[in-house]
């Protein structure tokens, strides 16, 4: 594991993020945003995998091609 944050350590809260991304892109229930991290920022290169976990609901696993 490379890092591990809380969405509180974000620079721009759930809501704010939310409110600009609807401002150009209709949003619906089960749409899933990667905002970036809190800390340990570096590049997303070709051949790794993003993994988003929410506790009591699962977690999903994106590879970058």
């Amino acid at each position: 594991m490379k890092q591990k944050a809380d969405l509180s350590d974000m620079i721009w809260s759930v809501a704010e993020q939310i409110a600009y991304l609807s401002s150009y892109f209709e949003l619906a229930p089960g749409d899933v945003i990667f905002a970036g991290t809190p800390e340990g920022v570096g590049a997303v290169t070709q051949g790794q995998t993003m993994v988003g976990a929410i506790e009591g609901l699962g977690e999903i696993k994106v590879r970058v091609v």
